[in-house]
């Protein structure tokens, strides 16, 4: 039996919901909750399979229960069910840890299967959600590329040494340093050696 928490300020939608989750054998509505709060002290409490969480809920925000849940590693998963499908919004639920971002139009056995699905581990999500997702990855800049040297050049100065110290230990003058730490700038849109290093390090550079 997979067992299920609500998260909805509006009673009449958890009543719904409730009715098409429950005329499913295998599912079972454990508990309802009209905000974030009290769906983190549900989940805990508990411990369900699925959370159903509505996004913006006057007693708590969605997103940020969610990203409670998911951190405090309950044994949950959360499944964002909304009538909002917006940028942000969705790559703010998916950046918390939900499992999934379904829309309050879908049919009852579409509902059931994706909570199905949610529970074996998949990721869950509305055709229009999903191809916003996959818009912004296409959207995406492509990741600035470093030549050997470049890299060679920014490995020593994270270790701290100084351009001469660099140049040394490359056996290139300083001033050659200097313009290879340029180009590095420019690559990453920083304007000084700590953002590189920074930015290097977040995109996978070094």
């Amino acid at each position: 039996m997979i067992r299920i928490v609500l998260a909805d300020d509006h009673p009449v939608v958890r009543e719904g919901l409730r009715g098409m989750l429950s005329a499913e054998p295998d599912l079972e509505v454990v508990g309802e909750a009209a905000s974030g709060p009290q769906a983190e002290a549900l989940a805990a409490e508990l411990r369900p399979d699925i959370v159903l969480m509505d996004l913006r809920m006057p007693g708590g925000d969605g997103v940020e229960s969610t990203g409670r849940i998911t951190a405090a590693g309950l044994p949950c998963r959360v499944v964002v069910l909304t009538t909002y499908e917006t940028d942000r919004d969705i790559l703010r639920a998916v950046e918390a840890g939900a499992a999934g971002y379904l829309l309050k139009d879908l049919a009852r056995g579409e509902l059931a299967e994706a909570v199905r699905a949610a529970v074996r581990g998949e990721t869950v999500l509305a055709p229009t959600v999903a191809g916003r997702l996959v818009d912004r990855l296409r959207a995406k800049p492509e990741r600035p590329r470093l030549s050997d040297r470049e890299v060679a050049v920014l490995r020593l100065v994270a270790d701290g040494l100084t351009n001469a110290e660099v140049g040394r230990r490359l056996y290139v003058a300083e001033s050659t340093v200097k313009t290879h730490l340029l180009r590095i700038f420019g690559k990453l849109g920083v304007d000084d050696r700590t953002a590189a290093v920074t930015t290097a390090l977040r995109e996978g550079l070094l």
